[in-house]
């Protein structure tokens, strides 16, 4: 498989991006990101599941450049909720990305809930696509409870409201570097680290 040993982000978020730099420099990868190919428009992510808007931007991506590119899908599950807000977490409350609409709107749903009808997951869908190999897709996610009210000041999105309960503390009261070792993108990233060679390897 010919790769140019480089490999495309799919997003235009730097901080994203360097979560996944360490990994594929250490495999001799120059990690790029959608920021140094303007000419790519946004792919719809018109899937119905985080593994199929992971693929479709992964593989029409890696189609239009001709190199391995990763994207990333990624939201928050409620049990209570049937798996809501699921794909849709980051426009929960409408169209127009806004946190605190969407964490008031979590909280409205489950107020006849309480303690542990209150579960939920993040989870993370990682696509790895190449247009000469079968698509590697990995999955990771972190356990947790949606608190009675938001705390903390550290994270975003539904951060403030997501207790991880044997810590009594939400997310947003983790300090950034607490967090990305226990996250869903950053437990999905060991397990892409563990089978990477042996995809990459594969033909």
């Amino acid at each position: 498989m010919e790769t140019n040993r480089k490999i495309v982000i799919a997003t235009k978020n730097k901080g994203k991006a360097k979560e996944f730099e360490a990994l594929f420099n250490k495999k001799g990868y120059q990690v790029m990101t959608l920021l140094d190919f303007p000419e790519i428009t946004d792919v719809e992510e018109t899937g119905t599941t985080f593994n199929e808007n992971a693929l479709l931007k992964s593989e029409t991506i890696a189609r239009e450049l001709n190199t391995l590119v990763l994207a990333d899908d990624s939201g928050l599950v409620v049990d209570a909720l049937h798996g809501q807000p699921g794909i849709y977490s980051a426009r929960y409350a409408g169209e127009e990305k806004n946190d605190a609409k969407n964490n008031a709107k979590l909280l409205n749903e489950l107020a006849d809930y309480s303690g542990k009808d209150r579960k939920a997951h993040f989870h993370c869908s990682l696509a790895l696509s190449h247009p000469e190999k079968k698509s590697l897709v990995i999955e990771g996610k972190l356990d947790g409870v949606i608190a009675d009210v938001p705390r903390g000041e550290q994270g975003f999105g539904y951060d403030p409201l997501f207790l991880i309960p044997e810590k009594d503390r939400t997310l947003a009261e983790f300090t950034q570097e607490e967090k990305n070792l226990i996250s869903h993108r950053a437990n999905a990233l060991r397990k892409l680290e563990s089978d990477l060679d042996e995809w990459l390897n594969n033909k």
